[in-house]
């Protein structure tokens, strides 16, 4: 059963200024094809499997054990794992509004009263601080993560006063509290200190959006000055995992730990935007381009390492041992979001997309049950399947794990999928556009003008094809733009009443007074082709990938021959790739390698190879690799 669905501003973000205006999940509705399947999964596995894991974890219990008032030593998970919690509960808000689920709002509901409970009474709001047997409030702001869970907590309570502002559980007061006790506690007068996990930034920018409380907007700027001032002492990665090292205004590149750069670029950009400050923004435009130049892998993942779940410098992008989390794809995602409504960059949607299709989308498995933390572009052992019956080291599972030790990507995929429509198009005040394609109707109601409909027709990515039909009548003209992908390159068409044109990456304008039943179809090049790597990747030299669409692919051992090893496949570069029968199909021989007692040695007589006759390897979506069994894989392949 369901309830009525949509609030048509319900977004996550909702800027007060800026080039563009998003769409909420009440204007946009995604009906169909490869996100109208994950959303589905999402919204009936995915959901109650994370409440399940919350519960026997104890993560939830916390809760519990706190509105007890004796948590003693039965605190279960990690000093952040409240954050989890939250995660899921806005992860329910965006599903019930786009959905209307009975069920899970009973959930919802259930979860909040657990929490609400556990509330001191001036605000206050953690498990792992601040009562009997525990360490004082604010006392490790450098690894205690009490802000970053706070953080999260008023995220849930924007996403469930955009969906259900009428609704009656009691979630946006206790959020205005635990907002409250913070600007007390962190204001100018107050504690002189920053979270060393960035994320209260952003949420208390949203929730002054929200609730039109302008203080909580000046404590998000008060932490953003405080940052890059050395305030959380060195560690033995250096105050740049924190971002504690350069401030924000300062800073040319994303560095440090991928998820905590990504939030807080997205504060600063936040507090930008709010504040009019077209300084920052720049400084985060910039910082957001350069990473993306020269720190950011094929597939849209960040991280090039394990040990700090970093950016590495510059061009240091290995695939074997990119770290690549899952996580940092969604702060990614949530960074160039922003600055697309705040520019109108195309750029920022091409990555969007990439970022979709190639890590998010790679993360869950097909059931939503199980899911990638680490996404590496070269597996080379196939490793064993996790236990599914305990909790996986983060970087341990060689195959999607049910749950993890430190599990914030489960939580972090729901939400950002129950809540993917806002993501897909926006308004200004010269029409619509729309930047990621699917199946879907886009409803939006100008204040000055009548009702503007939209439905999209595709079966993309698997096809290029896709099918713009105007469904109302206006007495106006208005402008309906499409995102040519910078992939496309030259090869993309428009056509319109008939006629077909070449259309270069960017945005595609057509502006008239629309009539319902026009169409426009814009036809996207989604045959495989090949990808060569920057020279200054070192890790990528000399090799290739195969892309198709917006689509990563990658060869899988499952799909060789016995006998064939996916480490001494080279690619012969004179074929093109192709796609028959639904698969790319790329031509590869096999380099019978002898054995060797030293593998260095003279250039000018390399070691005799017999290879194999060239033949067709079959190549899978990246995002589906490991989907049957343990398996060796790669995306970048040597020439040869």
């Amino acid at each position: 059963m369901s309830m009525v669905v949509g609030v048509p501003t319900a977004s996550p973000v909702r800027p007060t200024r800026g080039r563009l205006r998003p769409l909420g999940i009440g204007e946009v509705r995604i009906t169909g094809g490869f996100w109208a399947r994950r959303q589905s999964v999402n919204a009936d596995a995915s959901l109650s499997h994370i409440g399940h894991w919350l519960e026997r974890e104890g993560w939830l219990g916390n809760f519990d054990l706190i509105a007890a008032g004796d948590p003693g030593d039965a605190r279960r998970g990690r000093e952040f794992s409240d954050s989890e919690v939250y995660k899921y509960l806005e992860a329910l808000a965006w599903e019930i509004g786009r959905s209307g689920d009975l069920g899970l709002e009973r959930t919802f509901r259930h979860v909040v009263g657990r929490i609400a409970r556990a509330q001191d009474a001036d605000g206050y709001l953690n498990t792992a601080f601040g009562h009997r047997g525990q360490p004082p409030r604010w006392s490790d702001l450098r690894q205690g993560h009490e802000l970053y869970c706070a953080g999260h907590l008023l995220q849930a309570a924007v996403a469930r006063a955009r969906t259900r502002p009428d609704a009656d559980d009691g979630l946006v007061g206790l959020a205005r509290r635990v907002a409250a006790n913070i600007c007390d506690t962190f204001g100018p007068d107050g504690l002189d200190g920053v979270c060393g996990h960035p994320e209260i930034e952003t949420a208390l920018v949203e929730f002054a959006r929200t609730t039109g409380d302008d203080r909580y907007l000046a404590q998000a700027a008060i932490f953003l000055d405080r940052r890059g001032h050395g305030r959380l002492g060195d560690v033995e990665w250096g105050r740049e995992y924190f971002q504690d090292d350069t401030p924000v205004r300062e800073a040319t590149v994303l560095r440090g730990h991928a998820v905590r750069a990504n939030y807080l670029a997205c504060g600063a950009a936040d507090v930008a935007v709010e504040r009019d400050d077209p300084g920052l923004l720049k400084a985060v435009r910039h910082q957001w381009r350069t990473t993306v130049a020269r720190r950011t892998h094929l597939t849209g993942g960040q991280g090039s390492r394990h040990q700090d779940e970093a950016f590495g410098a510059d061009w240091a992008l290995p695939p074997d041992r990119a770290y690549a989390e899952t996580c940092a794809a969604v702060g990614s995602v949530m960074l160039a979001w922003r600055l697309l409504l705040a520019s109108g960059d195309p750029g920022c949607a091409d990555l969007i997309e990439r970022t979709l299709f190639n890590v998010v989308a790679a993360s869950p498995a097909a059931d939503g049950r199980s899911f990638f933390y680490t996404n590496p572009l070269h597996r080379r052992e196939p490793g064993a399947a996790p236990d599914t019956d305990r909790p996986s080291i983060r970087a341990e599972a060689a195959q999607r794990a049910p749950w993890f030790e430190v599990s914030c990507c489960p939580t972090n995929v729901a939400r950002i999928l129950a809540s993917l429509a806002s993501y897909v198009a926006t308004t200004d005040d010269e029409g619509l556009q729309i930047h990621q394609y699917a199946p879907a109707t886009v409803v939006h109601r100008p204040p000055d003008s009548g009702e503007r409909r939209v439905t999209v027709t595709t079966d993309y990515p698997d096809d290029g094809r896709i099918r713009v039909r105007i469904d109302s009548d206006d007495e106006r003209p208005w402008t309906l733009s499409l995102r040519v992908p910078d992939w496309a390159g030259r090869g993309a068409t428009l056509t319109v009443h008939g006629r077909t044109r070449p259309v270069d990456p960017g945005y595609v304008i057509e502006r008239r007074r629309w009539r319902s039943g026009e169409e426009i179809v814009l036809s996207l090049p989604v045959e495989p082709r090949f990808t060569y790597p920057d020279p200054r990747i070192d890790a990528v030299r000399g090799c290739v990938a195969v892309e198709r669409g917006p689509l990563v692919c990658a060869v899988e051992s499952v799909d060789l021959p016995a006998g064939t090893n996916v480490e001494d496949l080279h690619v012969d570069p004179t074929r093109p790739p192709r796609n028959a029968g639904g698969r790319v199909l790329v031509c590869c021989r096999q380099l019978d390698r002898a054995e060797h007692d030293w593998p260095y040695g003279d250039p000018s007589a390399p070691p005799v190879e017999a290879g194999t006759e060239p033949v067709e390897v079959p190549l899978v979506a990246y995002h589906a690799w490991a989907s049957r069994g343990p398996s060796t894989m790669r995306v970048w392949l040597p020439v040869g």
